[in-house]
Formats: structure tokens, C-alpha cells, sequence
């Protein structure tokens, strides 16, 4: 069974939720006291661990409402399922008009009973198709009478009055087809007593009685099984809202003399018995060799080994290494960070929170779900990883995709929680003061409960709409401008291209240049980086080699696939001079009017040269202005816009030449 939707009504803050539809990994997004929880906790309900039980109206019922509305049928939560082939084969054999149920509904109300819905109604009786097949047994079957006993005749003229008068008769539909089934077989035997053998034909409408009138009889026999066996397939629901507590420091004997005494330590016992399952050690057998040290330590070692390598593989903030330590009767759970001199052992309740939480969550479900009581449970998780670093929620989400086969329906307004590439799986928590909580299948509500779809679209663009797996980093958004232009022309018309894997990302100035690549470094992302030549260039050169962020051999300065090296150049040195000032005049057509530009030839720098003579003329030059210009005319004219265009193939070139060393020789970023 998989759960597809869900409905809440009369539970706390929730008067009608609306219809709720669920994926196998569902997020219910809501700004604080919107009454996310209130919908995991009605859905629990429906099948907790412990079994349903009787729900408290005082407590749990509409405060707005008068108990006296409230009683043990009021609906609390209807879910929808939809069956695989064999639990509709298992239906049909219970029930024959279920052989093609796809689809059942399960609820509950105050009571602690299970409601099931089949989706199908008791079947009524066809009176007057059945009356047609009596009127045409009735001469068949008349018509042999003359030839046998009287006796006997008038028994089975007794018969197929009796059928025609109960076939008649009017009322309850089960009690009208008890009596019909019991007239078709008394005829049944009347025949037999009389030694006459039905043809085909007889036979098949006596049959016809039959069939449909015990299918009228059994039918609730049928469905309660049938009601029955859903109930049975029915997964757990398992709601965790509070830290999954594991304590670093435990007492074998204590655990094993006083296991399950101390209501106060029962989750924690219970979280230690799942983390000695994961790890493949029993507190039992551990502490009964303690004259064996070798093999305890053995034993424990491999648990370490166990554990480490499963959650390298999910905790991606920094690699760790766990070792349990045993010392007579006490067992501890060590964690270390490794470094280039020795681990440094933590014991795991002197750990962050974040920490914590993941390790305790990790192993617990990883017990539960496994080959454990909750394999096949519903996992319904109140804000999961609040504690956690943004990166390690995000870790958490791929967690939750990759290693659980469970449903998951959890609460969130972390934007780290939502995933941008799976916003169909979303729901949208409201509360309205008179309507009570409400939730939408499509994004809906006011700025504070979209603010995390908002924020993990925003993330989701930042991350993607200049950023690839490979990267070309340059200083400015005009040099992206330029740089996109005309290798599409060159896309186009076959010359030299920067290679198709990267994506050209500005980072915002110079200054900022290190900044980005160290973000995109830190991604396992391959990086390489074109600055102009100039002095805060060079600069960023110079600091993104000396703090090893990325070799030399990853940065370009413009100028180094010029043929006739200048002093300094920009990227917009690529460009030929007059093509430039016809850019300028265009862009500033109306600024300059009147005024006549002089040019420094002195300065190696065609934008300087600009600044300058526009601040002679009491003007400011943007150098976006010319920029995109040049987009449009190479657009439209490239020809025009790139009359000599070797000084941009050459330097395509090289980053063309750099970026396929660097990919053939597979080395990361950083040295």
C-alpha cells in the first residue's frame, strides 16, 4: 500500500486541512504556529506503534468548538492508498467485486476503531432479470412433471412456487437473497429427489439464482475480511518531533539489570539497543566477555569501522571517525576529527547539537527501517535537522532520497529543507482565525509562509544561472556580456570557441574574484579564472596563488593571448579601437553632443582612455553602456562588430588549451 493523500478535520487548529496529497517525499512548508504538526500528529494517530487508541475530545478537539459536537465517529483523519497487483489479487479472492480495486480509504475518528472504505456498495438485487429467468425455467422444467411420480411433481411444483414468491417479496436486500438462496436449493433438491437431471440450459438459470443471490449474502462476510486485511496492511506511522537522544556514555550492567524500569531512560535504552543493531554488537554478549579483551575490542572495532564508513558517506560537513571504547562494564562512544598529527577523541555527548541530531537519527531509523519494526513505516518528521548547518540540511534531504524506501512526510520552514528540483512535492501551511489550518497543494499564502520556497528558488538560481560544473570566472558582468557574444558568434560560425563545459560566472570585481572561486572550489568544482591585466588583477592573481586556492596555471591574464603584449589591457582591449569608439559615440550619443573627446594614446587601456576624456568634459563613463551595445550589434552585425576577430580567438585559445589540461590531468582546485 501506498499512501497517496490525506485528510484532517476536527483535530486542534484544523477544521478541514483539505484534500493533502502526498510523494514519497512530502514537506509541509509553514510559517511558525500554522499548525504544521497538528497535521503529522492527526496522521499518526491513524496507526501509531502502540495501536490506536481512544483520541482525548478535550484535549485534541477544536477549542473554538462545544464538546458535546464531538463523538467517538467525529472524523478525525481519511487517508487514500493505492494497492499493488497482489493486494488487489488478495482483495478479489475475499470479495469478487474487489478483484479490480485499486484504490482504498482509511480514517478514524475520536473512537480508537479503523475505518475502511472499499469504494464499493452492496450489490442490489436484478428482481426483474431474475424474474425473467423463473418465467422461462418455470415451462421447461413444468413440462417433464407428467412424466414422473406425482409425489414428486407436486414437490417440485411446490418448489418453483416458493422461488416465485420469494423472488417477489420486498425488503432488506440480504434477508430477500438469504430466502432466495435457500428456495434455489430446496428446488435443486426436489429435482434430484425426483431423479431429473437439469439441461444446460435449467442449470444455467438455477445457477444464476444462485450466484447472484449468494453474492448478495456473503457480501459483508467478504468486505469485513477485506476491511480487516487492509487494516493489517496498514504501515506504522512514526511521528519523531524530539532530539532521537543516544547517550556517549553507557552502563552495560546498568542497561541490561534495569532495562525498561525507568520510563525517563526507556528512549534512550531503546535509541542504545538500535545503534548496537547498526553497528553488529550485543550489549548482552559484549558485557559477558569481559575476561576476553581482545575480542571485545575486535568486536568493537569493526562496529567502529561500521558506522564510520556509513556516515562518512552521509555527514559530508567534515569527515569523522567513531570508536567505542569499552572499560569494564562501561561503553563509550568516541568521536574524533581527524588531523595531521592524531585524532582528537570526543565523546559523543560533548558533540554539537547538529551533530547529535544526525548521528541519532541516522542510526535509530537506520535500526527501525532496516530490516527493522519500521521497514515499512511511514516516516512523519516535525522540523528535522533544525539543528544542522545549511549544507548538512541539504545533506539531510539526499538522506532522506537515497537511503530510505519509507514515505516521509516531514515540516519545515528552512529553506535548506526544501528541494527546488522537487517543488511538486511541496505543500503550503495557511491558518485563517476562522477557517483554522488549511494546506494547498500548490504554492499559497503570504510572504511568510512562501519565504522558504522563495529563499530555496533564490538559492537554487544563484547556484545555477552563472555557475556550472565548470567555471570561468571573470571580474565583471560587462566582461560576461562580451565574452557570451561572441563565443556564440563563434559557436556559429565554426572558429575557435571556449569549450562548451564552462559557464562564464562574474563574480562582482576584482576584488571579488577570490571569493567566488573559493565558493566554487570548495564545491568540487572545476575552476579557472580570467582577469584583466591591470594592478588589481594582478593582485587577485597574486592572492589566489599565495592562499592556494588555485594554481597558476587555472588564471589568465587578458593580456597573455595578445599578440603584441601591452603594458595593461582589459577585456575590452579585445576589441578593435575604432569599432569601440563607434560603440561609445552610439551609447552616448546624446551626453556628447556638442562636446569633442580627446584620447590619451599614452594609456594602454582603452576604458581609462574613455574615463579620462569624459571626465575632461565634465562626464562619467560607464563602461556598460558600450557593452551592450556591442551585444546588440553582434547581433546584428558581427561582421561590423568584430572586423578583426584573432584577438578573442587567441585568447579563447589558450583558456581553451588550459581548461583541457587541467580536466586531462583530473586535479582538484586547491594544491
Amino acid at each position: 500500500m501506498k499512501l497517496t493523500k490525506f485528510r484532517v478535520t476536527n483535530f486542534r487548529s484544523v477544521n478541514d486541512s483539505g484534500d493533502i496529497a502526498v510523494s514519497q517525499i512530502t514537506s509541509l512548508v509553514g510559517r511558525n504556529e500554522s499548525g504544521k504538526s497538528n497535521l503529522l500528529l492527526a496522521l499518526a494517530n491513524l496507526n501509531p506503534p502502540g495501536g490506536r487508541k481512544p483520541l482525548n475530545k478535550i484535549k485534541d478537539f477544536p477549542r473554538g468548538r462545544r464538546l458535546d459536537e464531538c463523538t467517538p465517529d467525529t472524523h478525525v483523519v481519511w487517508t487514500w492508498w493505492e494497492l499493488d497487483n497482489e493486494e488487489q489479487e488478495a482483495l478479489g479472492e475475499m470479495l469478487p467485486a474487489l478483484k479490480n480495486c485499486k484504490q482504498v480509504a482509511v480514517g478514524r475518528g475520536y473512537g480508537e476503531r479503523g475505518w475502511v472504505d472499499l469504494g464499493i456498495k452492496p450489490p442490489e438485487p436484478s428482481r426483474s432479470k431474475l424474474t425473467g429467468a423463473l418465467r422461462r425455467l418455470e415451462p421447461s422444467l413444468t413440462g417433464k412433471l407428467g412424466d414422473i411420480a406425482e409425489q414428486h411433481a407436486t414437490a417440485i411444483s411446490s418448489a418453483l412456487t416458493r422461488l416465485g414468491e420469494t423472488l417477489a417479496k420486498v425488503g432488506p436486500a440480504k434477508n430477500w437473497a438469504t430466502e432466495n438462496v435457500a428456495a434455489t436449493r430446496d428446488l435443486r433438491k426436489r429435482l434430484g429427489e425426483a431423479s431429473i437431471v437439469p439441461t444446460e440450459a435449467e442449470d444455467q438459470l438455477i445457477s444464476q439464482f444462485e450466484a447472484e443471490c449468494i453474492s448478495i449474502v456473503e457480501f459483508d462476510g467478504g468486505a469485513n475480511e477485506a476491511r480487516e486485511t487492509v487494516l493489517s496492511w496498514l504501515p506504522t506511522f512514526t511521528y519523531v518531533a524530539e532530539f532521537p537522544e543516544i547517550y556517549g556514555h553507557q552502563n552495560l550492567d546498568t542497561f541490561l539489570n534495569e532495562r525498561g524500569r525507568d520510563p525517563n531512560r526507556k528512549e534512550a535504552d531503546d535509541n542504545f539497543e538500535k545503534m548496537a543493531k547498526v553497528a553488529g554488537f550485543s550489549p548482552k554478549e559484549l558485557n559477558g566477555m569481559r575476561g576476553d579483551h581482545e575480542t571485545r575490542n575486535q568486536l568493537l572495532n569493526r562496529a567502529g569501522a561500521v558506522v564510520t564508513t556509513e556516515l562518512r558517506r552521509l555527514w559530508k560537513d567534515r569527515p569523522l571517525k567513531v570508536r567505542y571504547n569499552i572499560d569494564g562494564p562501561y561503553l563509550d562512544t568516541l568521536i574524533s576529527d581527524p588531523n595531521a598529527v592524531y585524532d582528537v577523541e570526543v565523546n559523543l555527548d560533548e558533540r554539537s547539537r547538529g551533530f547529535r541530531w544526525f548521528f541519532s537519527f541516522y542510526l535509530t531509523f537506520a535500526a527501525d527501517t532496516k530490516q527493522g519494526g519500521g521497514e515499512s513505516a511511514i516516516l512523519l518528521l516535525d522540523e528535522p535537522g533544525l539543528f544542522l548547518h545549511a549544507k548538512s540540511q541539504e545533506d539531510l534531504l539526499r538522506h532522506f532520497k537515497d537511503d530510505f524506501k519509507n514515505q516521509i512526510i516531514y515540516t519545515t520552514h528552512s529553506p535548506f529543507m526544501v528541494a527546488p528540483d522537487a517543488m511538486d512535492s511541496v505543500r503550503t501551511v495557511n491558518i485563517d482565525e476562522e477557517k483554522g489550518t488549511q494546506v494547498t497543494n500548490t504554492p499559497t499564502g503570504d510572504s511568510r509562509t512562501l519565504f522558504p520556497l522563495q529563499a530555496a528558488f533564490g538559492y537554487q538560481l544563484a547556484q545555477t544561472l552563472f555557475v556550472g560544473h565548470s567555471n570561468l570566472v571573470v571580474e565583471g558582468v560587462t566582461d560576461f556580456w562580451i565574452l557570451s557574444a561572441v563565443h556564440s558568434h563563434f559557436q556559429a560560425t565554426g572558429a575557435v570557441t571556449l569549450p562548451d563545459a564552462l559557464t562564464i560566472t562574474p563574480a562582482g570585481g576584482a576584488g571579488k574574484v577570490s571569493y567566488m572561486a573559493a565558493l566554487l572550489a570548495s564545491q568540487e568544482l572545476t575552476v579557472l579564472v580570467l582577469l584583466d591585466d591591470d594592478k588589481a588583477g594582478r593582485e587577485a592573481k597574486k592572492e589566489l596563488v599565495g592562499s592556494k586556492l588555485l594554481r597558476d596555471s587555472a588564471i589568465t591574464l587578458v593580456s597573455e593571448g595578445m599578440a603584441a603584449k601591452p603594458k595593461e589591457a582589459d577585456i575590452e582591449d579585445l576589441i578593435d579601437p575604432g569599432v569601440y569608439k563607434a560603440l561609445v559615440d552610439k551609447s552616448y550619443a546624446t551626453e556628447l553632443k556638442g562636446k569633442k573627446l580627446t584620447l590619451n594614446t599614452n594609456i594602454p587601456r582603452i576604458v581609462k582612455r574613455y574615463e579620462e576624456a569624459f571626465e575632461a568634459v565634465g562626464l562619467e563613463f560607464q563602461k556598460s553602456r558600450p557593452a551592450r551595445e556591442f551585444m546588440t550589434l553582434m547581433g546584428s552585425k558581427p561582421s561590423d562588430a568584430l572586423p578583426n576577430p584573432q584577438a578573442f580567438q587567441d585568447v579563447f585559445a589558450l583558456i581553451k588549451q588550459k581548461y583541457e589540461r587541467i580536466v586531462q590531468a583530473g586535479r582538484a582546485p586547491f594544491r
